[in-house]
């Protein structure tokens, strides 16, 4: 049976297990971390690249060793979690609800939290391609599952539209599981991602970056079978008599990440116009006692700042708990 804790972190991932440890070393024993996954540690699972903790661990990490790392430390802190849990409300009071396939319904009246819930990528649906939409049109996110989680390749002849990281990342891993990653097309006149990934995951590999380049229509009925590019003008218009035609089956969208703010935004907290939570120079919303920190106040390049601001957050929810409103 689950008391009700002093502080509930929603979001088991790099942040909210930095902001946990950090408050119990504030103090703060009555702890709870929700998360919807059945394991810790979030996105990092499956980022088996390495490039993680530098500034941590002074170490260069894979995703899964920098998660191992925090998780080591909840477990031997004895800081309590709940795996398969989505919250499904924040309420105005800090009341939380959630779903727990261990404890089932919980309502849970903490002294204050802290949004952990990191971001999302964005779909085809937010880009409005022209075309069809045959099977093949995926995040490069969910590529990454694919591969690295579930064992598959989601395609062999690869367009990459966005040179993000993880697009950067994604146009490697494909080409060392043998498919061919035919370009990665990016609408800005230069990339969205770390010069170390345009290196070591496009230069490298000799896959083209085609800057102030975007995908005009996807064309196939129940796979894709080809993408229409265009060069864009200064005002990121397609210039389409500068377009043509890429024979692929695949094309992986690499289009940028929203943080996850709904639960908060619904109980009337507010964002910013990305999107990412409103705080202050403490970190809290404009919910007195919620706390925001990482991806779900803006998306990070990198993971070490993700957990030094869930520290952050973690030190003022403590103060905040003890008094130093």
């Amino acid at each position: 049976m689950i008391s009700n804790p002093d502080l509930v972190i929603v979001g088991g991932g790099s942040a909210g297990m930095a902001a946990a440890l950090e408050a119990k070393k504030r103090g703060i024993e009555n702890i709870l971390i929700l998360e919807t996954d059945p394991y810790l540690g979030g996105v990092l699972r499956q980022c088996i690249h390495t490039g993680f903790g530098l500034r941590t661990f002074s170490e260069d990490l894979s995703g899964p060793e920098y998660a191992a790392r925090y998780i080591e430390r909840i477990e031997s802190e004895g800081i309590r979690y709940l795996l398969n849990t989505p919250v499904l409300e924040v309420r105005p009071d800090l009341t939380v609800i959630a779903i727990s396939k261990e404890e089932g319904y919980l309502e849970l009246h903490p002294k204050a939290s802290i949004a952990a819930t990191g971001c999302r990528e964005r779909g085809a649906g937010t880009i409005a391609i022209p075309g069809t939409r045959p099977a093949g049109v995926l995040t490069a996110g969910t590529a990454q599952r694919y591969v690295n989680i579930e064992g598959y390749r989601p395609g062999k002849r690869v367009v990459i539209l966005g040179s993000g990281d993880i697009g950067l990342i994604m146009a490697r891993r494909l080409t060392l599981e043998g498919a061919k990653v035919l370009c990665v097309a990016e609408l800005m006149p230069k990339s969205g991602g770390l010069k170390r990934n345009i290196v070591q995951c496009l230069e490298d590999f000799d896959i083209p970056l085609l800057l102030s380049t975007t995908v005009v229509e996807i064309h196939g009925k129940d796979r894709v079978t080809a993408v229409t590019l265009a060069s864009v003008d200064e005002n990121r218009t397609p210039i389409l008599e500068k377009a043509w035609r890429v024979e692929c089956d695949t094309l992986l969208l690499s289009v940028g990440l929203v943080p996850e703010t709904e639960l908060f935004s619904d109980a009337g907290a507010a964002v910013e116009r990305g999107n990412g939570l409103t705080v202050d120079d403490h970190l809290m919303s404009t919910i007195p006692g919620l706390f925001g920190c990482g991806n779900a106040v803006k998306v990070h390049d990198l993971v070490d700042n993700v957990s030094l601001q869930g520290e952050k957050a973690g030190g003022f929810a403590a103060e905040y708990i003890l008094g130093g409103k």
